[in-house]
Parts: C-alpha cells; structure tokens; sequence
C-alpha cells in the first residue's frame, strides 16, 4: 500500500522544523529492496515508525493522523532520507514526566528495521529540540568529579591515567587486588572489564573487599588518591543496587572515590537508568561492548557510534568508551573525533544536524583499546585536547618493567604532549618511558623512526 500522500511531506522545511522545536528530526541512509520504489518505502518505514500500519485501519482518526511522523527530505542517489517524529508520539515516565531511550528506541530503529521492503536502514543523527530534551536525565557528574578527588584543576584537569586488568575474564580475589595496588603506585585509575562481576572463582564481595583495602595502602604509599570502576552490571535491576550498595559500604571513606560501570548497550537503557538514578552521586561508567554489532562500518542497519554517543549524554553516562579512532587496537578513522565533541561540548556538529545540548552536563570520552604511550600523542595532536580517560591493559601491563613503570610511561607521554617535547627527547631523561620504547619496539619502529640511534638502544 502506497503511504506516500500521508507519510510525505517533502515541502516541510528542516530549518522550520527546528524552529519550531517539537519535532525529533532523524537521518537515515536507507536502500529500499528491488522492485520497491524509494518514497514508497520511505512512507512506509515513516508510518511503521509512528501510527500507521500496512493496512488501513478503523482506529485512525483526526488525533492519530496529526503526530504521523514525516518523510521530509530524500536524496534517493545518496539513499538518505529525513524523518521528523512529533515529540508527543514519545512515552514519558508516569512518575515524573520524563522522556525515555527506550521509546526513542522503540520508534526510531524498532520494527522499521525488519520490513520487508527494506534492503537496509542505519540511523546517522538525530536532532534533539530544546523542550523535549529538558525531558531527559543527561549525566550528574562527569570527569571534573575525578579531577576534585585528584586535587586536579576542574577545568583542563587533563588525562586520567588508567587501566583494565587483564586477563578481560579476570583474576581471583587476591592476585586482582595485588594487580590493582601495583598499577595504582603509579596510576590514578582502574576499571573493571566487563566480564568481571560475581564470578565463581572471584566472588564480588570477597573481591571488593580486598581493592578497597588495596586502595587504600596504595593511597598512603603514594600520598595521591585514586580511582576504582567497579562493574554493577546486572538483569535485575535489585541486584544492581544491591551491588553498588555494597560497594560504596565497603569502600567507606573513599565511596567518592568508585564510580559504577554498567555494560549498557547489552544490558540496555533500564540498567543505564537505575545506576544514573540511584547513585547520582558516582561517576556512571558506560561501558559499550556489543555495540559493534549495529554500528560498524559493516553493519547496514541499526544506527551509527555518533548515535550511540549522543544517546548515551542524553540518558545520563558522566563517560562513555569513544574508540581510539584509529590510534589503537580497534577500528576506527581520525575524524571520529566528531563522536567527542559531541558528548563534550555545549554544541557539537553531527553529520546532518547541529546539536545544541542545552546547559546539560558534559559526558567524558573514555578511551581504551590496545593503547601504550607511545600511541597517546598522535591521539592527543588529533583529538585537540587530552581531558579524557585513558585505561591501556597491554599498555600498562605489558611494559617490559611492570605495571608501576607502565602507569609511569602514560604518565610521562602525556606530560610530553603537555609540553610540546618530541617524546623521544622525553624518553632521554625518562626511563619508564624510553622503557615503553623497548617494550612497544613495533610501535616505536612505525611512529618514530630512528628512536633506538637517538635513545642508544641496540637493534
């Protein structure tokens, strides 16, 4: 059924849109299967997205016709097509009106996705408007928070020197505690990888006691605070509570000091919710493992990582993963930097839209993923800026000098990037830092050629 005369519109005008404020605007690239026409289709991923159907149907009247959601823009060449959402289509909490992921979700990239007359539909951006986006959590806190506990400058404050220990499955209770305080005599910051929670050889609470503890002599050997992620991922949304609860009991004195991992993409926006709403005082830690599954480059439906980004600022994450883009272990392209802005700044530019966030709190890149130092200043030189979280395992772990030298040569290779030093003139008065050299020799041989003449290393 041809849709095209109620779902279409292609006279709206996006910057009327905008103005007008009660529109989600979203950007599609989209294929239609053959034999279907692109209008066609596109009024018809618009009507399944909001109130129609593939039939016509006796409940339709006045009401429902005025929030259709409208096909307002297609380039069938470039297989973009534009879709402004009445914000009143979108479910609100019945407790305190506020706007949910979960129906944005559901409306946006729900049963569009699988009809049969689309080859494939990936979401590239969305425009949130003023009103609408008032509606959403956004984050409480964010790095600034961790600066403080640090005795950092809260603004420009800088990289958060961290780590994941490794293996990802994690380590009995013990030798992942020892693991911590080693790392922490030279770093700031450790985070739990996601697999890490309640796991029969490393029993949560028998594992926590013991980081706390481990924060605790590393912070009086060291005289500097610092930093634990731990992983509250759960089903239930209790036993996620239940586990922060625990947490910040057994961490006492320092609970300012812990913020709460949850793994969201898999475990969706309810766990990212219950953390952001029942510890609003903690750093909430958005680890994304899985995403890869509808953002990648490879996948052609689903939405996009700046998408993701943007959704994880609005749900509340004070930090979220934001790949190296390029300059670690994982795919990624320079120009991802986009994907920063856009949870960092007041007003960010996506690939369609000009986000404008409002007054709402920044969320914090967190960036991870087959880093060492020697990688951290091209990342730097790209970004613009180095106020982010870092956490290398292989980077710290895998220093041919132990964790404390490789926490050290994170350290120092910032310190460097700070200061405009080439990093190999650093490395000559460095040792833990001319010692990642040795320890990332491929690394070293493709950045910085020359190096082992320079710092007198044999080949």
């Amino acid at each position: 059924m041809d849709q095209s005369k109620r779902y279409v519109n292609l006279g709206l005008r996006e910057a009327d849109l905008i103005a007008g404020g009660r529109h989600v605007l979203c950007a599609y690239r989209m294929k239609p299967r053959p034999g279907f026409g692109y209008v066609e289709t596109a009024a018809h991923f618009a009507a399944e997205s909001s109130t129609g159907t593939n039939v016509e149907v006796c409940t339709t009247d006045d009401f429902t016709r005025g929030v259709d959601a409208l096909v307002y823009q297609v380039d069938e060449a470039a297989e973009l097509m534009k879709i402004a959402y009445p914000v009143e289509l979108f479910d609100r909490n019945i407790i305190d009106g506020k706007a949910m992921i979960a129906s944005f979700l559901t409306l946006t990239v729900g049963n569009n996705q699988g009809m049969s007359d689309v080859e494939y539909a990936k979401m590239e951006d969305f425009l949130v408007p003023p009103d609408f986006l008032k509606l959403f959590d956004g984050p409480a806190c964010n790095i600034a928070q961790m600066w403080r506990a640090l005795g950092r400058p809260e603004v420009d404050g800088g990289m958060v020197v961290g780590t994941i220990i490794k293996p990802k499955l994690g380590l009995r209770p013990k030798p992942f505690a020892d693991a911590c305080h080693q790392f922490w005599l030279g770093g700031d910051f450790i985070k739990n990888d996601e697999p890490q929670g309640n796991q029969v050889f490393a029993p949560f609470k028998d594992t926590m006691i013991l980081v706390a503890d481990a924060m605790r002599r590393a912070q009086d050997e060291t005289g500097q605070a610092k930093l634990f992620s731990a992983n509250i991922t759960a089903d239930d949304p209790a036993e996620m509570v239940a586990r922060g609860r625990f947490i910040l009991d057994t961490f006492g004195e320092n609970a300012s000091h812990v913020a709460f991992l949850v793994d969201g993409f898999v475990a969706g926006p309810t766990a990212v919710t219950t953390c952001r709403r029942n510890f609003p005082g903690q750093f909430l830690h958005y680890h994304r493992a899985g995403h890869g599954a509808v953002t990648s480059r490879q996948s052609r439906r689903g939405y996009t990582v700046l998408v993701h980004m943007k959704m994880a600022r609005l749900i509340g994450a004070s930090g979220i993963h934001t790949g190296t883009m390029g300059y670690g272990k994982m795919e990624g392209v320079p120009e991802e930097k986009m994907v920063a802005y856009m949870l960092e700044r007041p007003e960010a530019d996506g690939p369609h839209y000009r986000q404008d966030w409002g007054g709402m709190m920044a969320c914090t890149p967190i960036i991870s993923g087959g880093m060492n130092a020697l990688r951290l200043p091209g990342f730097f030189d790209n970004l613009g800026h180095s106020n982010v979280i870092q956490t290398s395992g292989g980077g710290a772990f895998g220093h041919k000098d132990g964790p404390v030298a490789g926490a050290l040569s994170l350290r120092q290779a910032h310190e460097a990037w700070m200061r405009g030093i080439d990093l190999v003139d650093y490395a000559l008065a460095h040792p833990e830092l001319k010692g990642a050299f040795e320890s990332f020799a491929s690394d070293a041989d493709r950045l910085y050629p020359g190096w082992r003449d320079r710092l007198r290393i044999a080949a």
